[in-house]
């Protein structure tokens, strides 16, 4: 297996950019002990809403083959097993860039739960191979969707949204409303789920930051993309060489350290940041957005536009604000927002409440028209 390395700086960055804001880190071994509890300066200042108890579930399951971390924000676990009249009718779906670790977007999630009153679970899946689970988690199996066929490249770009196709097809009911949200390069997850699944009952999707076009041209394209598709081979083994052997203690302290510094949480373990395998798959994805994200799915956005809402960011040198012009002028009819708040592309980071907020209130219409229907 080919396994990536990172300087720590850089290493630093990739978890900036996918990390969430304020409150504690639960660092924990592989077996599920907590390894350490930190509570961290700016906690105190989250909303209030959010500092209530709002449960989110850890589990993972067999996708495609592929163990999967899903985290569901909401007392429903199980979608198929509720007959209740409570059973929500509509579920909220998130994507997350890359790296696809969806621990990082909890505090997103449950300020969204919130802003939504409570009435719709907030799922977040990780992207295939981005996240290990602990050696005594327990993995779930569910029965795969009987005209799945094999993915052979599940890792890939393609892979990525097969899988996600896979997950919602199989455990989630046909009778269930979704809701997507991609964060950049998962927005080309999101359209590519329309595409290639228009039986999924899809009636929002909200892209946000979204990649879908010219990656390898945008500022920090250029940068990453030699990189990500040739001088990523040169780090394989050493990467390897430094990572594996780690003791995990000293990987949780790494994690602990560089979340500390930045002052970020993460109630999930965060392991996977260090593991080689994963971060092997990041950086593999990562050079098939750089070569394949190049044109814009015109097509696919034209069919779907009026479940579509773009936000692009006036800060964002993964999609310029010239992308924004460029698609505001081929549809100009489609509900396409420019960030007037300069919030950075990893929202996550600072900016999840704002953004949680928004998007409550884009979605208070299609709510509204569920809750009527119930």
């Amino acid at each position: 297996m080919a396994i990536p390395l990172q300087p720590p700086r850089a290493l630093l960055g990739k978890v900036q950019a996918a990390v969430g804001d304020k409150g504690q880190v639960a660092l924990r071994r592989p077996s599920g002990q907590c390894l350490q509890h930190v509570t961290l300066g700016r906690g105190e200042e989250m909303n209030s809403e959010i500092k209530e108890e709002i449960p989110v579930h850890e589990e993972f399951t067999l996708c495609c083959g592929v163990e999967t971390q899903v985290l569901k924000c909401g007392p429903w676990t199980n979608l198929f097993n509720d007959q209740s009249a409570n059973r929500p009718k509509l579920l909220i779906f998130i994507i997350p860039g890359n790296p696809g670790f969806s621990a990082f977007y909890v505090p997103f999630a449950k300020a969204l739960y919130s802003s939504v009153n409570r009435r719709f679970p907030v799922w977040i899946i990780s992207h295939a191979g981005h996240v290990l689970a602990p050696k005594d988690k327990k993995i779930l199996a569910a029965s795969d969707d009987p005209n799945a066929q094999e993915i052979k490249d599940i890792y890939g770009l393609r892979g990525q949204v097969e899988h996600k196709v896979a997950f919602l097809r199989t455990h989630v009911p046909k009778e269930t409303k979704l809701v997507v949200i991609g964060h950049s390069i998962g927005s080309y997850f999101a359209l590519q789920i329309l595409k290639h699944a228009p039986e999924l009952p899809i009636i929002r999707s909200f892209l946000l930051f979204p990649t879908i076009e010219r990656m390898s041209e945008s500022p920090n394209g250029r940068i990453a993309t030699p990189f990500l598709c040739w001088l990523r081979y040169a780090l394989y083994v050493p990467s390897y060489l430094l990572l594996k052997p780690c003791p995990e203690t000293i990987k949780s302290w790494l994690i602990r350290m560089a979340l500390q510094r930045m002052n970020l949480q993460s109630e999930f373990s965060v392991l996977s940041v260090l593991e080689p395998f994963c971060l092997a798959n990041v950086a593999y994805l990562g050079s098939q957005e750089m070569m394949q994200v190049v044109k814009r799915d015109n097509e696919t956005i034209k069919e779907h536009l009026p479940k579509l809402t773009f936000y692009y960011g006036t800060i964002d040198a993964w999609c310029p604000t010239k992308y924004y012009e460029d698609i505001k002028k081929d549809f100009p009819e489609g509900d396409i927002r420019l960030c007037e708040k300069k919030i950075a592309h990893a929202f996550i980071l600072r900016s999840y409440q704002e953004m949680a907020d928004m998007v409550a209130d884009w979605l208070k219409d299609d709510l509204s028209k569920v809750d009527i229907a119930t």
